[in-house]
């Protein structure tokens, strides 16, 4: 019984090895001061996809007989069979893990279900809608803040009564930063980032990982306003939005990460020279994720661990 489950204890193993490895090239990278917010949020992005899709076993399935120069990871395998070869302590792990991705997958699932009852209550009765950029824009009571609704199709929707509390280019300035999470689909890059963590709920760092985009998901959006509109009516935007003075229905819970956002936005647009820096960022993590995900196959196609 222990073979059936040595070898993809095993695979799991090598694979967050090495994933947790793009994970720390990706904390040094975005943690420089060069490069825009843009390009980090798309490499936190690849580093999120990277814990989600188990590239050895796809290689290994499809292709591992053709991989003569695969050879298993010693140490990693070692502890795989001493896992597995014992009964009750790999069956009490199992039911941790069932237990907790159940957890995570029902708050999930409970998150999407609230969601979607809100955003099928502002379709249905919209006090205002338009297009913008072909994205639908509905004006409802059932927002309390800016945000973006939808996965497959999303919308913009905005809180009663924003037009009266924002100036037009406030308003402006708030609608450019949501149109970018829309046109990005970044409500579905989000949902793969939540179906990975709740997969690997127990490996810390996929939970900063998901932390680390949203960050970069609100900064990389601010970007985009600053270069088709103006950083400082966004500023004034987030501050009456932030305002308690508002009421509750316009609490700034859509001002995430608030002070990082303020202090981008102050700095200004990102200089020419960012341009550079961010593709010599995406070129160095690209070659680090490549290399990850080789060494990843290298060591789990066609490699058979054996129980001792």
């Amino acid at each position: 019984m222990a073979e059936l489950f040595t070898r993809p204890v095993y695979f799991l193993e090598v694979h967050l090895v090495f994933a947790s490895a793009v994970w720390l090239a990706a904390w040094l990278l975005t943690s420089l001061r060069l490069g825009s917010a843009t390009a980090k949020y798309w490499i936190w992005v690849a580093t999120s996809l990277n814990f989600a899709l188990p590239v050895g076993v796809v290689v290994d399935v499809l292709w591992g007989s053709h991989v003569w120069w695969a050879r298993p990871l010693g140490m990693v395998g070692d502890l795989g069979v001493r896992i597995t070869s014992n009964g009750a302590f790999a069956a009490t792990l199992g039911a941790v893990w069932l237990l907790g991705a159940a957890l995570v997958m029902a708050r999930l699932v409970f998150r999407i279900r609230s969601e979607h009852l809100a955003a099928a209550r502002n379709l249905a009765e919209p006090e205002r809608s338009f297009l913008l950029r072909g994205i639908p824009v509905l004006v409802s009571s059932e927002r309390g803040v800016p945000a973006v609704d939808g996965l497959w199709r999303p919308h913009i929707s905005l809180p009663r009564g924003i037009d009266r509390l924002l100036t037009e280019r406030e308003l402006n300035a708030v609608l450019l930063h949501e149109l970018t999470h829309a046109a990005r689909r970044d409500n579905l890059i989000r949902l793969v980032q939540e179906l990975a963590l709740s997969i690997l709920w127990f490996h810390p760092l996929v939970w900063i990982t998901g932390a680390r985009m949203a960050l970069y998901r609100e900064l990389s959006c601010d970007e985009s306003v600053m270069r088709g509109a103006s950083g400082t009516d966004l500023m004034s935007a987030l501050a009456k939005l932030a305002g308690p003075e508002e009421g509750p229905l316009l609490q700034a819970t859509a001002s995430s990460f608030l002070g990082r956002r303020l202090d981008g936005l102050a700095a200004g647009p990102p200089e020419k020279a960012g341009g550079a820096a961010s593709a010599v960022l995406a070129v160095i993590f690209a070659a680090i994720l490549l290399a990850a995900m080789f060494e990843t196959v290298a060591h789990t196609a066609c490699c058979f661990v054996h129980v001792k």
